[in-house]
């Protein structure tokens, strides 16, 4: 007799065209962010699960609150499929907002073009490729082998770039989903269930707008600010120093990414304004980094501004982002040992259980006390993916066995009848 096992993985052999083609027209619908204008994305991922016979809830954020965060528009999605009474309820989180493309791409980034067996586009690896895992991995279970009792849902949001407050962090806060576990978008080869924390700050560093034919009238912020920025990668030099206990997390890092200022060539500038990236190691207490950046910035301002006899620079700072790192909770194990063994029968080896130096809106749901891990199609690195690069691509057999594992590990976590 041929297990419910092999029956999933038929189904999603059978359908897997169907699963490309459904991934192909979610990358197909731009959701560059910023701008951030995400709600015609959800409109046609509702339309695609709709078809599927899937009814997907849309859950608008009111555009006032999102106009004072920067983006135009964001309706995440809910699907419910509810099995029986008792059991537990499973969340599938991936998120359809990315960062724009930028250049240098040689397949068109909104294309789904194949090749070599690889799919190119922008978020066909995060993590629009998940959008269809998820949704597969749940028709084939209820083609082959419908639960008894417990649910799953799919969430399908819309904010992990800005750091998902608007995504499942409105859905959570709003009451609209407590689910006991969850599995996120994530890549095929590990299991993650930690993961860095992240502080974003805005510096503007203020000095004295002047003619460049005479200089010494004005007060450069541009030199102010590289000395701000010397020091912050001085800072960054010595946490190569500091090791995370986390296996898969090496040290915390900072990156300077985004920089602006200037009038004019011939104008001394007198305002500069950049924006810095910290990561920070599960084992970091983010008020206290925070504190740290912050003197960092100040003695670096006293430093530039000592036996100036001008008024010298000011500086600004503005926290932009503060997303805490993700750390295991003791539930997650039934969803670490699903997906591990039947990660070693599907793709011949087991995906270790670790951590990572991203981080991802899973926290949301980690920090209301609901244990989840990261999981779904793509290589071992975010290197091999390209993510945030030219030419993003998906390994379609990453696609195809990841959604067997996902289907395999439902069955186990919401068995049938």
């Amino acid at each position: 007799m041929t297990s419910p096992y092999s029956q999933l993985d038929a189904w999603i052999d059978q359908h897997f065209d169907e699963q490309v083609r459904f991934v192909q027209a979610l990358v197909r619908v731009p959701t560059d962010t910023p701008p951030g204008n995400n709600a015609p994305h959800a409109e046609r991922a509702a339309e695609l699960l709709t078809g599927f016979g899937f009814e997907a809830e849309r859950h608008p954020v009111p555009e006032d609150l999102l106009q004072a965060y920067g983006m135009q528009s964001i309706t995440n999605l809910i699907v419910r499929r509810q099995y029986g009474q008792g059991g537990c309820t499973i969340a599938l989180n991936a998120h359809g907002d990315v960062v724009p493309p930028g250049e240098g791409w040689k397949h068109d980034p909104y294309g789904g073009d194949i090749e070599n067996g690889k799919m190119f586009g922008r978020a066909t690896a995060v993590s629009k490729g998940d959008f269809g895992t998820f949704t597969f991995a749940v028709r084939a279970l209820e083609a082959v082998a419908r639960p008894s009792r417990g649910a799953i849902e799919l969430h399908f949001t819309y904010d992990e770039e800005f750091g998902g407050e608007y995504g499942p962090g409105w859905l959570l806060s709003k009451g609209l989903t407590k689910p006991d576990l969850m599995i996120a978008a994530g890549f095929s080869y590990e299991v993650v269930t930690a993961h860095n924390g992240c502080l974003q700050m805005e510096v503007t560093v203020n000095g004295k707008m002047a003619h460049a034919a005479v200089p010494d009238t004005g007060i450069d912020a541009l030199q102010g600010a590289v000395a701000v920025m010397n020091a912050l990668y001085a800072e960054n030099r010595r946490y190569r120093g500091i090791t995370s206990r986390v296996a898969g997390i090496k040290h915390p890092y900072l990156n300077i990414g985004r920089i602006e200022g200037g009038t004019n060539t011939n104008v001394i500038p007198g305002k500069v304004v950049f924006k810095l990236d910290r990561r920070m190691i599960p084992e970091e207490n983010p008020a206290d980094v925070e504190a740290l950046i912050r003197q960092v910035i100040a003695d670096a301002t006293d430093g530039f501004n000592a036996g100036r006899t001008d008024e010298g620079i000011s500086v600004d700072i503005k926290r932009i982002l503060l997303a805490n790192a993700m750390t295991p909770l003791p539930g997650n194990a039934p969803l670490v040992d699903a997906i591990q063994r039947h990660g070693e029968a599907v793709f011949g080896e087991k995906p270790s259980a670790v951590g990572t130096p991203l981080y991802t809106d899973v926290r949301l749901y980690v920090e209301r006390g609901i244990p989840g891990v990261i999981y779904g199609a793509g290589p071992r690195t975010v290197l091999e993916s390209h993510a945030k690069r030219a030419d993003e691509r998906l390994d379609l057999e990453d696609l195809r066995r990841a959604t067997k594992v996902v289907a395999r590990s439902l069955l186990d976590l919401l068995p049938a009848s």
